[in-house]
């Protein structure tokens, strides 16, 4: 088995800790930081509070393919960082953790991924040729969504 891949990305916006957190903490707001060409759908039935345990179901269109993904909560301290991972979906391991500390003027947000891609050196390939590329580009839509609501 290969090393996870693993994918870091940083940013800082001008608003407050408990603020930053709260916004990251209503799902309904992911929706908001996807770009449109993932077609990116909770499934989940609302309203979802966040807490550790908490199951989410997405829907996405990765290159017009349709995906199901859950995934979990398995770390959950306000204001300073949560951690999902993925339950079932195209990765074969997926591992998200969020971030949050107050800077002066705002808050330092830090997302750390590491994953793995099934199918050996198929996983490989397509990681080398489009995988690696479309998260780059959905986390460059996040932050650049996150500047432009948070005012930065």
């Amino acid at each position: 088995m290969s090393e996870p891949h693993i994918l870091k990305r940083e940013i800082r916006i001008p608003g407050p800790l408990d603020e930053t957190f709260a916004f990251f903490s209503n799902v309904e707001n992911l929706e908001l930081l996807t770009p449109p060409w993932l077609r990116f759908e909770i499934v989940t039935p609302r309203p979802i509070p966040l807490a550790a345990g908490t199951k989410l179901i997405y829907q996405i269109r990765w290159h017009g393919i349709p995906l199901r993904w859950t995934t979990g909560i398995t770390r959950w301290e306000p204001p300073n960082v949560f951690e999902d991972v993925q339950l079932d979906g195209p990765y074969r391991m997926w591992h998200h953790t969020h971030r949050f500390e107050a800077e002066h003027e705002g808050t330092r947000i830090t997302d750390i991924v590491r994953y793995q891609l099934p199918l050996g050196w198929l996983g490989r390939a397509a990681h080398a040729l489009t995988v690696r590329r479309n998260l780059e580009q959905i986390f460059d839509y996040r932050s650049s969504r996150m500047m432009a609501l948070f005012g930065a």
